[in-house]
């Protein structure tokens, strides 16, 4: 795969299409706002979602026909403009084309993860999911960093490997989709958690149990929706969970430590020209969690606060009171 397009162009987006086009791909990139494409093509980076931050020249455009001739697509699109995006994405694909999803959430009008998305919107596509420990700024820079690539083909997911990999990028293959996607989404909404946690100054010992609690979350939800445990164990589960439970770098986290501070989710939001995907999944995985009757009591809380059910403290609270139980539940 020599030509490879990048659907969206914030961080992670433009991140990714720099690793590709070092990886010696014609990168081609579709970006909402028409500065950013400017920017990009004329090798002036991305001013507007990584500021500061040389990257190399590479094709992009506001006009989604930049991508029709495409090999494979990498889209990074927020999940909540998925499916928009997707519904005009498949007026320019081929048949097969494989199509990395590298945005983490959950759809929340249907509770559909992205690849079922795509399986709605571009049935002829081949969907695979990338998802792991990665900070944006970070692979931007060249930094070393390691991923999941989840294709249920593993010819496939080798030749995506090597479309997209590097030394300082390195995936690694699974075939499990679902628990690729899980990881991902969950661990977004845990992160908001664990800012509140350091909000609200109470301690790294508080930090680490709800990052081990609300891996248990994760892996029952996953292994429910038919994952496989060991997955939710990798890159794409405990990895990216720990990363972005303990950096205020992640968006989730910052967003998380100022409600613990006891700003508004509004107000932080007004704030930010990036998504804080958690925000969107925490109710929709809360109705998943419900409809798979599986129990994850701080993804509920986060819910809670964010929808106004509860303040930070009685969400703190209500968690601390409930029940000792074995450490399997």
């Amino acid at each position: 795969m020599q030509t490879i397009g990048v659907l969206g162009a914030g961080a992670w987006g433009t991140a990714l299409a720099a690793t590709a086009a070092k990886a010696g791909r014609d990168v081609r990139v579709w970006a909402l706002e028409s500065e950013v494409a400017e920017a990009l093509s004329a090798g002036k980076g991305n001013p507007v979602y990584l500021p500061g931050i040389d990257l190399p020249a590479m094709q992009a455009s506001s006009d989604m026909s930049i991508l029709t001739s495409c090999e494979a697509i990498l889209a990074v699109v927020p999940a909540q403009h998925a499916r928009a995006s997707f519904e005009k994405l498949a007026e320019h694909l081929s048949p097969g084309v494989p199509v990395l999803l590298c945005s983490k959430g959950i759809e929340k009008n249907t509770l559909s993860l992205m690849t079922d998305v795509v399986h709605e919107t571009m049935p002829k596509a081949t969907p695979a999911v990338l998802s792991g420990p990665s900070f944006a700024a970070d692979v931007a820079r060249g930094l070393p960093t390691a991923v999941t690539l989840a294709c249920a083909d593993e010819k496939l997911g080798q030749t995506l490997m090597q479309a997209i990999g590097r030394s300082a990028f390195r995936p690694y293959w699974s075939n499990d989709l679902i628990g690729a996607e899980i990881g991902g989404a969950v661990k977004n909404v845990l992160a908001i958690a664990c800012g509140i946690v350091e909000g609200l100054e109470l301690g790294k010992s508080a930090h680490a149990a709800l990052i081990s609690r609300g891996f248990a979350e994760m892996t029952r939800l996953a292994v429910a929706m038919g994952a496989q445990q060991q997955t939710l164990a990798g890159l794409c589960g405990l990895g990216d969970l720990v990363l972005t439970c303990s950096s205020t770098q992640s968006r989730n986290m910052s967003f998380g430590k100022a409600l613990g501070q006891g700003r508004s989710a509004e107000d932080i939001l007004a704030e930010r020209n990036s998504v804080t995907e958690g925000v969107a999944t925490a109710p929709a995985l809360t109705e998943l969690a419900a409809r798979e009757g599986v129990a994850m009591p701080i993804c509920y809380a986060v819910h809670e606060i964010l929808a106004g059910q509860k303040n930070v403290d009685e969400a703190m609270t209500a968690l601390l009171n409930r029940p000792f139980t074995h450490e399997g539940l």
